[in-house]
């Protein structure tokens, strides 16, 4: 798998991602693009259109020409490449797909379109995975399709890159929030489920909507997370929200802060963390919100969260104002 895939999906639906526009969709929503996972196949299910399917689909064109769809993306950013997945489109997905992008803040127009995937093959039942080599920011793609056929998904993983411009340092904001360019960048353990999970939109929708451990029984175990402002800024409250997690919370959590912009992910693991919340007892299913608790208010670029012994954590958010 492409290093790039480790990323941020900024067309994710859950990030708000939306299908604008397209040129058909039959067969299947063009919606479906942006859906969570690969798509599903069942076999014996069809509609008044024809054949279900998970995915993007449209007719069998009789005329010149062929299919694209308009997607927005959720999350505003610099794209390192994408997953065209054709999964469960076997006889009936396109050979060749090329991708556009936009950075508008309104509407696209015709003018606004840069080309940065050019006609490429595309594998039937398949991930189908290309880098991009831009460094530009961008709001809007346009997946094109040739001459016609079936998507399950198109990921675009890339890097979040928030307008600070329309942000103010009186304004309070969840620094480590995936739409304000907050990143998980490592855990000691995600067994259950992924870290990225933790700065999410919303609370999590059910217990795999979150971070979580496998159960640890060394002596003292702690497992932990180091996580990313998406720009340096003073935290005013913390809420740790275990939503879903029941019999698999952790009992206890603590959280450690550092100013360090320029220090490289092996580098934090090895430094010294200073304590912002201490170790504090948690429940099960239940927003926890930290203010009076917390042991300082200095600058941070990044946090460490703790959990004790083990278990699972659906969201954290660090509430305050950049610098």
């Amino acid at each position: 798998m492409k290093e790039f895939t480790h990323l941020i999906d900024l067309a994710a639906e859950r990030t708000d991602g939306k299908a604008l526009a397209c040129t058909d969709d039959f067969f299947a929503k063009k919606e479906n693009l942006l859906k969570p996972g690969r798509g599903i196949f069942i076999e014996d299910k069809y509609t008044d259109h024809g054949k279900w399917m998970d995915g993007w689909e449209s007719r069998r064109k009789r005329v010149p020409g062929h299919d694209w769809v308009v997607i927005k993306l959720g999350l505003r950013g610099i794209i390192a490449g994408v997953d065209i997945d054709t999964n469960h489109f076997l006889g009936n997905h396109p050979p060749h797909a090329s991708l556009d992008a936009a950075c508008v803040t309104g509407t696209p127009t015709d003018n606004d379109w840069q080309e940065i995937l050019p006609k490429s093959p595309l594998e039937p039942g398949s991930q189908n995975l290309y880098e991009i080599d831009s460094n530009n920011e961008w709001t809007h793609l346009r997946l094109h399709i040739y001459p016609d056929g079936g998507v399950a998904r198109l990921k675009v993983y890339g890097e979040v890159k928030p307008d600070w411009s329309e942000v103010s340092k009186e304004d309070t904001i969840d620094l480590v929030a995936v739409e304000n360019g907050g990143r998980v960048l490592s855990c000691n353990d995600m067994f259950f489920s992924h870290k990225d999970n933790l700065i999410m939109p919303n609370r999590g929708a059910n217990m795999g909507d979150g971070w979580e451990t496998k159960r640890n029984r060394t002596p003292n175990n702690v497992d932990w997370a180091i996580l990313k402002l998406g720009k340096a800024g003073f935290i005013n409250d913390i809420e740790v929200d275990t939503c879903h997690f029941k019999g698999n919370y952790p009992d206890r959590c603590s959280i450690e802060s550092i100013f360090a912009p320029d220090a490289t992910e092996t580098e934090l693991e090895n430094m010294e963390w200073e304590s912002l919340l201490p170790e504090t007892k948690l429940s099960a299913d239940k927003q926890h919100y930290f203010t009076q608790e917390l042991l300082h208010h200095d600058k941070v670029t990044h946090v460490r969260l703790n959990m004790y012994p083990d278990g699972g954590i659906s969201r954290i958010r660090l509430n305050g104002s950049i610098t």
